[in-house]
């Protein structure tokens, strides 16, 4: 399988990148800034590429994977203290990103500066561990919703390449669309709108702006985007734009993956899109998976609403009972098991990690709980771990917060064994909480505290981060 960021040059004169100003970049421009950019590099080195979603980060990406440079992608936006801890821990040869965030880094104090692009540079680190690669590594992720984190997930080329096919399949990407982004490219469904529109030289318009911004909607209008994609929280944020009312006459198609869309929120986008004929495909994945793992085709998005999907061309998903035997029946829980050539390598805690190969052998233990109907396709009903025993009746803590978000609420649920806690960010609501949540549970108050903050913790693609609750 041929990696599509090896023979960009084929789109020659096509648009690759259109930036906020409105400059339009060729795939010919692309690659022979790109190229430049490593030029001084050695391969099989890691660089730390801190990014945001620019043009010099797109360049910065492709020219490792071209040159066969370890990319670890790092938003921009990530602590410093968390930032130096990983340096310490991976030790890159190199480093790029914006000059200001480079000046603002101590840990690069006395590094080489290789090459300038615009307003980003490409410095090598000095006095670097000579450590070994496999020779499968391509990148590395952070997982979802731990940015900083020192866990990282080990990509492959044909991870990249495999699920990037299968996305072009079952969205039917062609050379003229014009994907916005929306979500950072440090994240792993960020990063895979980029990898499946690069691949069939089609056209991505990179901004940081949020969908509040009204920069963003100029954008996407003069640009003539024709898709996006979002996690709930972006559908949370359009519901509350009234989506339904904008007009958007280029708009394809959207996509929606990161986590699970409540049925009655699907229902709804579903109504809307059918009315402006827009397709909504709802896709479910994990950086574990590279991106993606099912899809929803949107024939199917208003009868089964809640759904997940079938699994994406090319893998296969299981479903096991608690002897991790096979579950055949329909409707029956179990822990969804999928297997395909998108799945990665391994974690990796530090650098002495990045010389191990295969450590899954192309199957994927999601840690997700789930059904299958009659006619195959997957519901999410949880995570494994989000599961707590109150007074020995097991407890979905997604399903709990699912119910409190339909009756208004605006909460989140975390806990341990008899003591789930309730964070709720608007304030008198407590004793209303407590007496819907006991009443619809059938349990005792003395189960359940409501706890007041004043926002709910996300990362930079809108996730909630449960570990900063507590």
């Amino acid at each position: 399988m041929e990696n599509f960021y090896d023979n960009l040059e084929r789109y020659d004169e096509q648009v690759a990148i259109i930036t906020p100003q409105q400059e339009n970049i060729s795939y010919k421009m692309l690659v022979k800034e790109a190229d430049e950019l490593v030029l001084l590099a050695m391969p099989r080195k890691v660089a730390f590429l801190i990014c945001s979603n620019t043009l010099e980060a797109v360049e910065a990406y492709i020219g490792f994977l071209r040159k066969r440079i370890v990319p670890v992608l790092i938003n921009e936006a990530v602590d410093d203290d968390l930032l130096s801890n990983l340096f310490k821990l991976y030790e890159p040869a190199y480093v790029y990103g914006a000059k200001e965030k480079m000046d603002s880094l101590a840990i690069l104090k006395g590094a080489t500066v290789l090459t300038k692009n615009r307003n980003y540079m490409l410095l090598q680190r000095n006095e670097v561990p000579d450590y070994s690669l496999h020779d499968d590594l391509a990148l590395l992720l952070t997982t979802s919703g731990s940015t900083g984190s020192p866990k990282l997930v080990r990509q492959s080329y044909q991870n990249i390449t495999a699920n990037a096919n299968s996305i072009v399949d079952y969205l039917g990407i062609i050379s003229n669309d014009i994907a916005i982004m929306t979500l950072p490219m440090s994240y792993t469904y960020g990063l895979s709108i980029i990898n499946s529109h690069l691949l069939q030289g089609a056209t991505i318009i990179m901004n940081d702006y949020t969908l509040m911004n009204k920069e963003f909607w100029l954008l996407f209008k003069e640009e003539k985007a024709t898709t996006f994609g979002g996690v709930p929280y972006i559908y949370d944020m359009l519901k509350k734009l009234r989506f339904g009312r904008m007009d958007l006459p280029s708009l394809r198609y959207m996509t929606q993956a990161g986590g699970k869309l409540s049925k009655e929120m699907a229902e709804e986008f579903n109504a809307i899109c059918k009315e402006k004929e827009i397709k909504l495909i709802i896709m479910y994945g994990q950086t574990e998976a590279t991106a993606r793992m099912s899809y929803l085709p949107w024939e199917s998005a208003e009868e089964k609403a809640g759904s997940m999907g079938i699994a994406i061309p090319g893998g296969r998903f299981e479903l096991w009972d608690v002897n991790e035997q096979a579950i055949e029946e329909p409707d029956v829980v179990g822990e969804l098991v999928y297997y395909g050539p998108n799945v990665t390598l391994g974690y990796a805690e530090q650098y002495q990690d990045l010389s191990k190969g295969d450590e899954r052998g192309g199957k994927l233990i999601t840690g997700d709980m789930a059904k299958r109907d009659e006619d195959g396709f997957y519901y999410i009903v949880g995570r494994k771990k989000r599961f707590l025993k109150i007074f020995g009746n097991r407890v979905n803590l997604d399903e709990v917060e699912g119910l409190l978000r339909r009756e208004g609420f605006d909460c989140v649920c975390d806990g341990k064994d008899d003591e789930m806690k309730i964070y709720n960010t608007k304030e008198g609501q407590a004793a209303d909480i407590l007496s819907f949540v006991t009443k619809t549970t059938h349990l005792s108050k003395t189960a359940f505290e409501v706890v007041q903050i004043d926002e709910i913790p996300r990362n930079e693609a809108g996730k909630i981060l449960y570990s900063k609750l507590g």
